[in-house]
């Protein structure tokens, strides 16, 4: 008795008071569904066989075959068949006599998660009928032969994404037939911009090609004055990637009924890819060290990344901006989200969102670093998304920022968009989400404030022009820069953009007049400050210019700070000070040098090799301040890469990877990483150690299975030196 019992209770759903069924967001569980659905009592000498039966189903789910070509969904690295919304695709279904449409009847079944139900879009049901309407479910039979017929179905241009089991149900006057669960017929349904109906519509082909087939990405990094970049491998149609990103979608719980809403998708998505609040993706570190984790600048792609965190369930150390923003456009581009990576040069992050960085200066000039708490990102990297968005009034749809990485929280957790970038552009930061925060971070001003013994806050300069100085991508289809600086922004001091701003401070983003602070700028001197291109381990100079356009002669106290930065702009240690008097003549310019050797900034130099320097004047003779500030990136060396032999799909080839160590000392703990998205998965070798001078090389074998033009792309990471990179275009012949 006590056996029967607990089986009842099993197939019972949990009983809660609030809702009927419990929550649906696992595209991986299922339920049971019957073979055989009995309308009542079924007459003892009925037989299923006496019935139309399914044979066989067949797919057309092979790379070459009409389905995965016409979908666009050809280089996913997945046996199952893989198909976009709002498109028809065919499969065959044979029977055990031929199909009689006057007599028989049947229809297709797409299911998804434990609880499938019709008006959620988790339970499709396909009557086989007439012609097909664009963008809704339908099937029609376009061939029939023998025991066989040939359907092109249509699926819906909103219906959720993710991974559908299927089943063929024919009725028999006693009740439904099923076929059997077999895995092999599960189809995977994504977003299409290649169809006018769905919401990531996307109307320029070489456009599709880059934000969603493109594979491989360029991150932009340095800084504005030094744009230096780097290949990134989103790795989207690897092996298991797929699942991967739907797993991010029942990690994030974000209901299965949702799922066809990309608005929905990229903001859960912004959260689940950073592991601060909800154990997501991956775990930031910014702090130089990277213990039981890899540096974030060792990684060379997304793919070890998901895979590792789809298998362990665990945050994967350790993670930067680009990193984040590297997996989060591989998750939106496997899904079939246009999608690219966003750098902006010189980005605020202001921790009261009041477009005023504030940094304080002590009574000689010198910058106090216990009150300034706001830092200047030498850059930022996020990502955006194109979609429409119905939930804005018309115009606001296109390209939306949505960012990975944790720095503020927005409705409780750490995440960041989808913000139209329209509307940033425009100052209507009142449209969600996240619009206040992303404006900030282009758009804000730095203030150099003095403070008085009194308390009183004295404003010496303000820098309008720095903060999102450039704001760029990669190009369609090449490696080059695209400059959009444009699309967030009107020109500097055009009217466009003084309206601009007077709207985003309407619509409540905290901007402090000059009114309300005492300012009154030094007109008639100018300070500039240039750094000489510089090499990792190298000495170089720096050079301060003063113009001095008045009648008068001046005096100028200077003060010259260098410091060791993280990238994000928060210093570690200053490593050079100097002071000294400048004499101004009338009318001319003067031009002082201060050397930097490489042995004031070698014990402490950060991975990016990122130096910020302050130069703070006074004028003697009338009292008032300049202030000027820049990053200087050092260049770091590259690893060299050359292949070996010729290249050819399904032959066994070499390439190998060199390094000469530029230092003045023996580097240790060595890693260096291989990658060629396509044709060879990542692999990773340690060194122990490489004295001065000397070169390592590093042979790889690997056999290219298919044909075309592929990047290999490596890494190389040590305790002294980080943020080292190569990169090599090859063409694999056909055979």
């Amino acid at each position: 008795m006590s056996e029967t019992t607990s089986t009842n209770e099993e197939n019972k759903l949990p009983l809660n008071g609030r809702r009927a069924i419990p929550p649906n967001y696992s595209n991986d569980e299922e339920n049971e569904v019957p073979e055989m659905e009995a309308f009542g009592l079924i007459p003892r000498g009925f037989n299923p066989r006496d019935y139309l039966r399914v044979v066989d189903i067949y797919m057309f789910k092979e790379p070459q075959e009409i389905n995965k070509q016409e979908h666009h969904t050809d280089k996913y690295y997945n046996p199952k068949l893989i198909v976009r919304r709002g498109q028809a695709f065919q499969i065959q279904i044979d029977f055990n006599r031929p199909y009689q449409p006057q007599s028989d009847q049947f229809w297709l079944e797409f299911l998804m998660g434990r609880y499938p139900q019709q008006n959620k879009g988790t339970y499709i049901p396909i009557p086989v009928g007439g012609a097909l309407k664009p963008g809704q479910w339908g099937a029609k039979v376009i061939h029939r032969e023998n025991n066989s017929i040939r359907l092109s179905i249509m699926s819906s241009a909103t219906c959720i994404i993710g991974k559908f089991r299927f089943y063929v149900a024919v009725l028999t006057p006693y009740g439904i037939l099923r076929t059997r669960r077999n895995s092999a017929t599960d189809t995977y349904i994504l977003f299409n911009p290649w169809c006018q109906l769905d919401a990531v519509y996307l109307d320029d082909e070489k456009e599709r090609e880059e934000y969603v087939l493109n594979d491989v990405g360029i991150v932009f990094h340095g800084n504005a004055e030094d744009v230096k970049s780097r290949s990134w491998s989103y790795g989207q149609f690897e092996e298991n990637v797929l699942d991967a990103c739907l797993f991010l979608m029942d990690k994030a719980e974000l209901e299965l009924s949702g799922r066809g809403n990309p608005i929905k998708i990229c903001r859960v998505a912004s959260a689940v890819i950073n592991s601060r609040d909800d154990d997501g993706v991956i775990a930031g570190s910014w702090n130089n060290s990277y213990d039981y984790g890899v540096a974030p600048s060792a990684w060379t792609g997304s793919v070890d990344i998901l895979l590792e965190y789809y298998s362990s369930k665990q945050p994967v150390r350790y993670g930067q901006c680009w990193v984040f923003a590297g997996v989060f456009n591989t998750f939106l581009r496997c899904l079939g989200i246009p999608a690219r990576l966003i750098t902006n040069y010189s980005s605020a992050h202001d921790n009261n969102a009041n477009l005023r960085m504030d940094f304080f200066l002590d009574d000689e000039g010198k910058v106090d670093t216990r009150l300034t708490k706001d830092s200047v990102w030498n850059y930022h990297c996020w990502n955006e998304a194109w979609m429409t968005r119905p939930d804005l009034p018309v115009g606001f749809g296109g390209w939306q920022v949505v960012d990975g990485t944790p720095q503020e929280t927005s409705d409780g957790m750490y995440r960041c968009g989808p913000a139209s970038v329209q509307a940033i552009k425009h100052g209507h930061v009142c449209f969600q989400f996240d619009a206040p925060f992303v404006y900030a971070e282009v758009n804000s001003d730095i203030f150099y404030t003095r403070m008085e013994k009194n308390g009183t806050q004295v404003v010496e300069n303000i820098d309008t022009t720095r903060i999102g100085q450039l704001i760029v991508t990669k190009e369609v289809g090449g490696d080059g820069m695209m400059d959009i600086t444009e699309e967030y922004k009107f020109r500097e001091g055009s009217d466009e953009e003084r309206l601009a701003l007077e709207t985003a401070v309407m619509y409540g983003v905290k901007k402090q007049s000059i009114q309300d602070t005492t300012y009154q700028p030094q007109t008639d001197v100018d300070m500039d400050f240039q750094a000489q291109k510089a090499v990792l381990g190298n000495d170089f100079k720096v050079t301060i210019t003063f113009r001095n356009k008045s009648r008068n002669s001046y005096t100028a106290t200077t003060y010259f700070s260098g410091n060791i930065v993280f990238y994000t702009g928060v210093p570690k240690s200053e490593f050079k000070k100097h002071s000294f008097s400048a004499k101004l003549e009338p009318s001319s310019s003067s031009s002082f040098d201060i050397v930097i050797k490489s042995s004031e900034y070698m014990r402490d130099l950060l991975e990016q090799a990122s130096f910020h320097f302050f130069v703070t004047a006074r004028i003697n003779e009338t009292g008032k301040i300049l202030a000027v500030q820049k990053a200087v990136m050092l260049e770091i060396p590259t690893l060299r890469i050359k292949t070996k032999g010729e290249l050819v799909a399904g032959k066994e080839t070499s390439v190998i990877v060199e390094f000469t160590n530029p230092l003045k000392q023996t580097l240790a703990n060595v890693t260096l990483r291989l990658e060629g998205p396509g044709m060879l998965r990542t692999i990773k070798k340690q060194f122990g150690r490489i004295p001065m001078n000397s070169t390592l090389t590093w042979e790889v074998k690997f056999t290219p299975m298919r044909a075309g033009l592929r990047k290999l792309i490596a890494s190389l990471n040590s305790d002294a030196l980080r943020h080292v990179y190569g990169e090599l275009n090859v063409q694999i012949q056909k055979p």
